[in-house]
């Protein structure tokens, strides 16, 4: 079974050595997600609350990209520069992410200036 590479439409180039999303058979795992826009690369603010919807948008790109949706994703690994930023992260995650939510492992990292957080996700599709 191959591994297929999966890129949303229009996304621009990855500057790093990695794929926005790996798939193998019906699983799909979404390579971390920061608060950067996948066209244009302009960060989407420098609240928690915007780079945490701009992360979202970007896990669900490459979710469709790779034939899956949220209702496919069984995993979300969280990484926040600062404690203090969890309340916020939570209200919005709240918000955006289906019911019933994904199983989700929040950890306190360093991430480049300006990032605040990141998101990977791991889909299983039926």
């Amino acid at each position: 079974m191959a591994r297929t590479a999966i890129t949303p439409e229009g996304a621009a180039p990855v500057p790093f050595p990695l794929s926005p999303g790996i798939r193998k058979g019906n699983v799909l795992q979404v390579a971390g997600q920061v608060g950067m826009d996948l066209v244009t690369g302009e960060l989407a603010g420098d609240t928690v609350a915007a780079q945490t919807r701009q992360v979202l948008s970007n896990i669900e790109s490459v979710l469709a990209a790779g034939g899956a949706s949220w209702d496919d994703v069984v995993m979300l690994r969280v990484y926040l520069t600062d404690t203090a930023h969890f309340t916020e992260l939570n209200e919005t995650y709240a918000e955006l992410v289906p019911k019933p939510y994904p199983a989700r492992t929040t950890i306190y990292v360093g991430l480049p200036a300006g990032l605040l957080v990141e998101i990977d996700a791991l889909a299983v599709i039926e």
